[in-house]
């Protein structure tokens, strides 16, 4: 019986350019101010990537394959929890597309190839929006968002 799968889709615009969002994405120090966490790779096709805890411990939290990388319009990589490294149906796959549009940029993110009602397909789909929130605030006004910051009990 074939796997049910699902995809996520986020369009966002911001006030910046292709190239400085690209390098948000890919580099370490950038990701780690507006996500916790570093993406670690030399961004070429066929790498392995790896998304770093940004703490003392620097846990490996997902690991995957950059499968095209375009700077500074278009990434792909595979995407699965380090902890199912070894299956490669846990895989699925993130596009980044940013596209020049008037005076600012249109980032697309395709989050697909997600197993159906599976713990990954709702984490990204609760944590897309945050980071990619953050990423916006922080290209626009030098301060990301807490994205660890959770609802406060009632």
């Amino acid at each position: 019986m074939a796997r049910e799968l699902t995809r996520f889709i986020y369009v966002t615009y911001i006030a910046s350019t292709p190239e400085k969002v690209f390098e948000a994405i890919t580099h370490p120090e950038i990701a780690r101010r507006y996500w916790g966490h570093e993406n670690v790779s030399d961004w070429t096709p066929g790498s392995r990537w790896q998304h770093v805890r940004a703490n003392d411990a620097r846990t490996v939290e997902l690991v995957g394959e950059v499968r095209e990388s375009t700077p500074p319009t278009h990434l792909v990589i595979t995407w699965a929890a380090a902890s199912q490294a070894d299956n490669p149906d846990s895989y699925s796959r993130v596009t980044f597309e940013i596209t020049p549009y008037e005076d600012m940029v249109k980032l697309t993110v395709t989050h697909d190839e997600l197993e159906a009602g599976s713990s990954m397909a709702a984490g990204i789909s609760q944590g897309w929006p945050i980071v990619l929130s953050s990423l916006k605030s922080l290209l626009e006004t030098g301060k990301p968002l807490d994205v660890f910051a959770k609802p406060k009990a009632a």
